[in-house]
């Protein structure tokens, strides 16, 4: 990569970061706390955002759903009464601040509460991108295997708060708990990691209590 490429590449970092700190701060004065939602494809982001609102009932909650195409989890959640919009990429692999901030013209504030912005499925791309988060919420499920936090490891160095989906697959697919908690503390030392199954909803009052700390 030549150093002109290298000067472009961190104009377009530096741009998405100073429109990040503009939108957090904007929502900051609206009393709004914005989590993003990282996870590969089919690890639980959206299962796990609706049991985390069913132990929230005193929080106003609003939803972004960012996904390449469709809008299927932005109807499920509609349909429960979270007021949620849609954001479709057409095929770029993660939401950036000015796609954010767009789309926040669209979305009505109507008192203090959390925004859940649900990134693009993909463990890589996400966690470059500052998007006017509040903290990064990284979803991982039992079935993507116990060795993520080694094959993808930016993810879980910027992660503020890590969910472990799917845990009663664990014994079907060998998941290794001790080699998966090692990996995360190689990275990040003191994230906090909940065990978490969205069909039985185990978990998810004490992810709930945590955020709820986090935000107020």
């Amino acid at each position: 990569m030549s150093g002109k490429e290298i000067e472009v590449v961190q104009n377009i970092y530096d741009e998405n970061d100073k429109i990040a700190l503009e939108t957090k701060a904007s929502l900051e004065e609206l009393g709004i706390f914005v989590v993003n939602v990282m996870g590969a494809p089919g690890a639980g982001k959206t299962s796990s955002i609706i049991n985390i609102i069913r132990n929230l009932p005193e929080e106003k909650i609003y939803v972004i759903e960012g996904d390449i195409e469709s809008d299927l989890d932005t109807v499920k959640l509609k349909d429960l009464g979270i007021n949620t919009i849609q954001i479709n990429t057409g095929g770029a692999c993660h939401l950036d601040a000015p796609t954010i901030k767009n789309a926040l013209q669209n979305l009505e504030f109507s008192q203090p509460g959390i925004l859940f912005i649900e990134n693009i499925g993909n463990l890589v791309c996400p966690a470059e991108f500052q998007i006017g988060e509040h903290i990064k919420m990284l979803i991982c499920s039992a079935a993507e295997g116990s060795d993520k936090p080694y094959k993808y490891p930016l993810a879980f160095e910027k992660a503020d708060v890590i969910l472990l989906t799917k845990c009663d697959l664990k014994e079907y697919v060998d998941f290794n708990d001790d080699f998966f908690l090692k990996g995360i503390r190689g990275l990040n030392k003191s994230v906090p990691v909940f065990e978490v199954n969205a069909k039985t909803g185990q978990g998810f009052s004490a992810v709930a209590e945590w955020l709820k700390h986090k935000s107020h």
